[in-house]
């Protein structure tokens, strides 16, 4: 459960550093990196919400069919 929420906090830190670095940034260099980062985020989530979404599907919850 610790690696779960680790994993989440470090995707919505990515999302936000790269969001302001790619606002605030004057060189093109760092835009750049904080788009990286942005897209990184968004990647993230995605493969993290498909795995959420494969442990809920197979979580047994008693007789419920």
């Amino acid at each position: 459960m610790g690696l779960f929420i680790l994993y989440w906090l470090i995707v919505i830190v990515l999302f936000l550093i790269g969001l302001g670095i790619s606002i605030f940034a004057k060189d093109n260099e760092k835009r750049k990196t904080g788009i990286r980062m942005l897209i990184t985020s968004v990647i993230m989530l995605i493969i993290g919400a498909g795995v959420c979404g494969y442990i809920l599907m197979n979580l047994n919850l008693g007789n419920m069919h």
